[in-house]
């Protein structure tokens, strides 16, 4: 099962969308609000708070933070 592109939740079967780019990628969404994120307002997943890579890479900081 994919997750989706964006925020990087586990997408169950028959749910979600697939959109396909003219030069054959293939994105999925969980829902319009990580679409339109992605698509239309040209958002970054790292740079948006509520999206799994934005939580391990700044786990990762803390953690690095943390040993010092």
């Amino acid at each position: 099962m994919p997750n989706c592109t964006f925020c990087g939740h586990l997408l169950e079967k028959g749910t979600g969308k697939m959109f396909v780019y003219i030069s054959g990628q293939i994105d999925y969404f969980c829902s319009m609000k990580c679409e339109k994120n992605l698509l239309k307002l040209k958002r970054k997943p790292l740079f948006t708070r509520w999206t799994e890579k934005y939580r391990q890479e700044h786990r990762k900081k803390k953690e690095e933070a943390t040993k010092k």
